[in-house]
């Protein structure tokens, strides 16, 4: 009897240490987020911008105003809320009226506009009437930039993606990435994105993964990089192709590449897609690469909160942005994480 109870105290204290570990990790992730997110809200301008690299575009704010809304934070919030709301205020003055395209501040081109058009239909319903009348004008016309750069006569290769500007006859893994997001989530919102335009899209993506390395490429399947692997998963995942082969060979990819992702020149961009798609995967290849992220990137936080890149990334606002929004995609706050819920069931 008393080895019975010996074994059921035991299993007890097992199970208390566990969960306090996990509370301890939790905690510790979730302190580092705060300490990002403060960070962010004091380094941003009264106008809603930031300094340095790319903080003139609207790519810059709506990053960052992901970044809020991906902790559970909105526009309503006591503490935070008028950092969001600065950054929805700077984006949407630097709309054209006319078409809602976001590409010309500070030279952003596509890349800007497929960020903020995301960004806006994942804050539209969360915002005062105001502002929300102001979204339900300009998004609208912001899809249809999507829709029409998309449509671009292209050769066969680049059919189907987006490259940097509404009228360009290429495409590239990066760019189409992003305005794929965008038109996801604008669709999930009740936008009026034709499922020939998704279709599209996808095909576009198969044609740039290599199934001999696992990996998919930037314009093309010869081309391939880790950084952009996850970006391929994602939008797979995201599409209604859940369970492709190409996600979990490129899983694979991933889980063999992503202890070299510090070393790469878009290391911030490539953590973020590499979480995304893994997170997506589900399973050993998301538990895996989450605890070498939390390990490897929380220690590499600034004292101020941020975290900085060089080259392209060389940007406070940029690199923690990114940053937060890859370690919060568990957290699933945003339409755009959410994925199959019969991922990691038993």
């Amino acid at each position: 009897m008393n080895k019975i109870f010996s074994t059921i105290v035991l299993v007890i204290c097992a199970n208390i240490c566990l969960a306090q570990a996990m509370v301890s990790a939790s905690d510790r992730v979730d302190k580092s987020i705060m300490k990002g997110l403060n960070y962010l809200s004091i380094a941003q301008k009264p106008d809603g911008s930031f300094d340095e690299k790319n903080g003139q575009t609207t790519a810059i704010p709506a990053l960052v105003g992901m970044a809020f809304l991906s902790h559970g934070h909105t526009p309503t919030d006591e503490k935070f809320g008028p950092t969001i709301n600065r950054c929805i205020d700077f984006v949407l003055s630097k709309a054209d009226p006319q078409t809602g395209y976001f590409g010309k501040a500070g030279s952003g081109r596509m890349y800007a506009h497929s960020i903020t058009t995301l960004f806006l239909a994942e804050v539209s319903g969360m915002v005062d009437p105001a502002r929300q009348k102001k979204i339900d004008q300009i998004l609208p016309k912001s899809v249809l930039v999507l829709l029409n750069a998309q449509k671009v006569y292209k050769h066969q290769e680049h059919k189907g993606g987006w490259r940097y500007e509404p009228t360009s006859n290429d495409s590239d893994m990066s760019c189409s990435g992003w305005a794929l997001m965008a038109l996801r989530s604008c669709r999930l919102n009740g936008g009026d994105v034709p499922t020939e335009a998704i279709e599209l899209a996808v095909q576009y993506v198969l044609r740039c993964f290599n199934n001999g390395v696992g990996g998919f490429g930037y314009q093309n399947r010869n081309q391939y990089f880790k950084t952009l692997t996850g970006a391929g998963i994602l939008c797979l995942e995201l599409c209604g192709e859940h369970g492709h082969e190409y996600s979990f060979k490129a899983s694979q990819f991933l889980l063999r590449e992503y202890k070299s992702l510090p070393n790469e020149g878009y290391r911030f961009y490539g953590v973020y897609y590499t979480a995304q798609g893994l997170f997506q995967i589900g399973g050993e290849s998301w538990k895996v690469f989450e605890n070498w992220m939390y390990n490897h990137w929380i220690p590499k936080q600034a004292s101020d909160g941020s975290w900085r890149g060089s080259g392209e990334e060389d940007s406070k606002a940029y690199a923690t942005s990114m940053m937060i929004l890859a370690f919060t995609v568990p957290y699933r706050q945003l339409p755009i994480y959410q994925r199959d819920e019969t991922v990691d069931e038993e």
